[in-house]
């Protein structure tokens, strides 16, 4: 491998990971974070009502962080494109 081609791919690994920290703190992933955090608490709450179990309860946050992580990466990629 000659230098042009150790530098090219050093290059664009450095894109790689200059748009994965773009991402990481972009505003669109956080406000996504958020909205899907809370459907899934609108959600659980018309669901279970009243709940006195605070480990049922407990649940609430770690479904919608999972859920919007899990959604994040088709609302990234359409980012991407646009970015």
């Amino acid at each position: 491998m000659n230098l042009e081609e150790r530098i090219s791919k050093i290059e664009e690994r450095n894109k790689k990971v200059e748009l994965d920290k773009s991402w990481e703190t972009s505003l669109v992933r956080r406000i996504c974070i958020m909205i899907l955090t809370y459907i899934v608490v609108v959600i659980y709450t018309y669901t279970i009502q009243k709940c006195d179990n605070i480990f049922l309860s407990s649940f609430v946050p770690v479904i919608g962080f999972t859920l919007s992580t899990l959604s994040l990466k088709s609302i990234r990629k359409l980012w991407e494109r646009n970015r």
